[in-house]
């Protein structure tokens, strides 16, 4: 290839890339754009959603077809991970039986960006026969979604970022965005929480970042512990013993006074050291944590002191100590 060629064929390269980029620049843009709109349109119909939901005694029953039917899935995953009982019916199969899935203590919210989805019929008529609660999703005020819904959630009138306007994209991104908006409006209301959120998110890094300092320290037996007067020869073997690097220092009521590490040891290093009481070694207002506090917490503290354990307190008394291999081995990170 020659010098010219070569140019020519970098300078090629060089125009898709920036083709590339500013088509991609121009979609994130109008979905971003859209979602704007969608916030600014929000009125007393989301709020009236999330009421009809909030006063359900069953689930939520989300449906939908095609790209809309993907939506309405992760709208259900959503709601259910964050407190909000729900599950995904497709509409071919309930007018196949799967009806039955839906009662009448359910609310059911139906996603169609053009309000006209021949699929839904049957599940639209299901609702509207046994008096369940209707919540449209859908691009037009004037479709027979709209219509038929005890809810209409309308979407802003933005063009699709696909160049020929028929790819779902925008509205796509809209129906996403409202479920998030109505889950976590939801979730506010019902105060739920992390010890909630851990519950229905047992496993995988979601689960081990919401451990408590309780489920990884050692208690019991295990805390090292010594009282004010007790000499620092008896201390050492307590510290041996317990394999922490360091002990708890405890007043007459039992409350932590302080504590002595390898650093205090090393502080006071002197001929007359096993001599002196823990209470002349210790440091005094030592960095604790909560029980109930996150391990991800206690992590950050340990790495934020360059420390390696901390000691647990409850109403002012050591009920256990966390290593910072504690946290690691659980997965906390």
């Amino acid at each position: 290839m020659s010098e010219t060629a070569a140019r020519r064929s970098a300078a090629d390269a060089a125009d898709e890339t920036e083709r590339a980029i500013a088509s991609a620049r121009r979609v994130l843009d109008l979905e971003a754009s859209a979602l704007q709109a969608l916030a600014s349109s929000l009125d007393g119909g989301f709020v009236a959603a999330l009421d009809l939901i909030e006063g359900m005694s069953g689930r939520v029953v989300v449906s939908g077809m095609g790209k809309s039917g993907h939506v309405a899935r992760k709208i259900a995953a959503t709601l259910a991970s964050t407190g909000t009982p729900a599950n995904f019916v497709h509409p071919g199969e309930a007018s196949h039986g799967d009806l039955g899935m839906i009662t009448a203590e359910d609310v059911v919210i139906a996603l169609s960006n053009s309000g006209e989805t021949a699929e839904l019929a049957d599940l639209v008529t299901y609702t509207r026969r046994f008096a369940i609660p209707l919540i449209g999703m859908t691009g037009r005020l004037d479709s027979a979604l709209a219509n038929a819904s005890d809810v209409a959630l309308v979407l802003p009138p933005i063009a699709e970022a696909c160049p020929m306007g028929l790819a779902p994209t925008t509205s796509t991104t809209m129906m996403l965005g409202l479920g998030d908006a109505m889950a976590v409006a939801l979730l506010e209301r019902k105060g739920f929480g992390a010890d909630d959120f851990h519950v229905l998110h047992p496993g995988g890094r979601l689960g081990r970042r919401l451990l408590r300092v309780s489920d990884v320290m050692h208690g019991g037996d295990e805390v090292p512990l010594v009282v004010g007067e007790t000499v620092m020869a008896e201390v050492l073997i307590t510290m041996t013993a317990k394999r922490f690097g360091c002990v708890a220092v405890i007043d007459p009521e039992g409350l932590l006074a302080g504590i002595i590490t390898d650093g205090d040891l090393r502080r006071h290093m002197r001929a007359d050291l096993l001599d002196l009481t823990a209470e002349q070694v210790m440091t005094r207002d030592p960095r604790t944590i909560r029980p109930e506090a996150l391990a991800s917490e206690a992590l950050g503290l340990m790495n934020a002191r360059s420390i390696t354990n901390l000691f647990v307190v409850e109403a002012g008394r050591p009920v256990g100590i966390v290593h910072i291999h504690d946290c690691l081995r659980a997965g906390v990170a």
